[in-house]
C-alpha cells in the first residue's frame, strides 16, 4: 500500500443517516460542475444528435462534464436504444422495456462522426439482457461503419458485460476497436448494491478474453469511489485488473444522480486521488486517470495518444 493511503484499519465506513446524507450532498470546493453554457459548440453537438435520433451517455447518464466535452464538439454515443434492462443503483439511464433494434444506427453513427471530424469516437451501449448476443453484433456494425467512413478515427467502445452471451466478447474485440474498455465500477463487496446482476469475476474474464483475443487492443477499466470502498479495496481492485493485463484504469468521485439512487458516503479528497494515481502508476498502468471528475469517457482523446505514446516508449 502507498505510504500516504489511508490504512485499512485506520478507514471507518460511514453509516449514512440523515445528518450523515445532509453533510454528503454539501459539495466541496474542488467539486465544480459547469452548467450548460449554449456555447456555439454545445449546440452544434445536440442538434446534431437530435437530427440523427443519436442517443448520448452524456445526457442519459447526466455526465457532469458535458458542457466541457460538447462545446468540444466531442460525445459518448449509446447505441442500442435508451432504456437499460438492468437497474444499477447508481446509474441514471432507464430502466424497463428495451427499444427496438435500431439496424440503420450504426450508419447515422458514422455520420456523426465525420459531420463532427472526430479524431476518436467512444461508443458505449445500455445493457440488452434480452438481446440473444447482449448487442454485440451492433457493436460489430457500428465499428465497421466508423472505419469506412472515418478510416482515421480511432474507435473506444465501452461495452456492457455479455453476461451468459457465448461470442459476444470475442465478436467484438475481432472487430478490431483501438481501445475495449468494460467498467468494473466497484469493488466486489459492494456489488449487491450498485451493481444488481452483473458478476465481478465474470467482468474481470472479460478484460482477460477481449485482450487474449486481439493483443493489440488497449484494455481499459473505471471505478467510481465514495460509496462505501476502502482505500484497500481499490488497490485490490487496482492487482486484479493488472493481472488481467488491463493498461488504463480511471477512477473518479460517485456523485448521486438522484434520492433515488446509490447513497455517497462521502466526498474523496484530491490527495486521495493523486495517491491512487501514484500507486496505480507503481502497479504498471500504462494510463492512469485519477481525479473527483474523472468519468470513462472523459478526454478520452487525448488519453489515447497518451496510451499510444506509452507503449512506444514501452518497445
Amino acid at each position: 500500500m502507498s505510504r500516504d493511503l489511508v490504512p485499512i484499519e485506520k478507514w471507518v465506513p460511514i453509516q449514512l443517516g440523515a445528518d450523515a446524507s445532509r453533510r454528503a450532498q454539501r459539495r466541496p470546493p474542488w467539486i465544480r460542475i459547469r452548467a450548460a453554457s449554449n456555447s456555439p459548440g454545445y449546440r452544434e453537438t445536440r442538434e446534431l444528435m437530435r437530427s440523427l435520433e443519436l442517443n448520448t451517455v452524456c445526457e442519459e447518464a447526466a455526465c457532469p462534464n458535458i458542457d466541457e466535452c460538447w462545446s468540444a464538439k466531442h460525445a459518448t454515443v449509446m447505441i442500442l436504444g435508451s432504456v437499460c434492462t438492468r437497474k444499477c443503483g447508481f446509474c441514471n439511464v432507464k430502466t424497463g422495456r428495451p427499444d427496438p433494434l435500431d439496424r440503420e444506427e450504426p450508419v447515422r453513427l458514422a455520420r456523426a462522426v465525420t459531420a463532427l471530424n472526430l479524431r476518436h469516437i467512444v461508443i458505449t451501449s445500455v445493457d440488452r439482457d434480452d438481446l440473444s448476443d447482449g448487442g454485440a453484433e451492433q457493436f460489430e456494425r457500428c465499428i465497421q461503419e466508423v472505419r469506412t467512413a472515418a478510416p482515421a478515427t480511432t474507435i473506444e467502445v465501452l461495452t456492457p458485460d455479455f453476461l451468459r452471451k457465448p461470442g459476444a466478447i470475442e465478436r467484438v474485440a475481432t472487430a478490431r476497436p483501438d481501445v475495449y474498455n468494460h467498467n468494473l465500477e466497484t469493488a466486489p463487496r459492494l456489488y449487491r448494491v450498485a451493481r444488481m446482476g452483473a458478476d465481478y469475476r465474470h467482468s474481470l474474464d472479460l478484460l482477460r478474453r477481449a485482450k487474449e483475443k486481439v493483443p493489440a487492443i488497449f484494455t481499459k477499466s473505471g471505478i467510481m469511489v465514495g460509496i462505501g470502498e476502502t482505500s484497500g479495496e481499490v488497490l485490490a481492485v487496482m492487482d486484479d485488473l493488472r493481472e488481467a493485463d488491463v493498461d488504463f484504469i480511471t477512477i473518479g468521485q460517485y456523485l448521486r444522480p438522484t434520492q433515488k439512487h446509490l447513497p455517497m458516503e462521502r466526498y474523496v479528497t484530491p490527495k486521495e486521488f493523486d495517491d491512487y494515481a501514484r500507486a496505480a502508476r507503481e502497479k504498471g498502468f500504462s494510463m492512469v486517470s485519477s481525479s473527483p471528475l474523472t468519468r470513462s469517457s472523459y478526454h478520452a482523446d487525448e488519453d489515447f495518444q497518451q496510451l499510444i505514446a506509452a507503449r512506444e516508449r514501452a518497445l
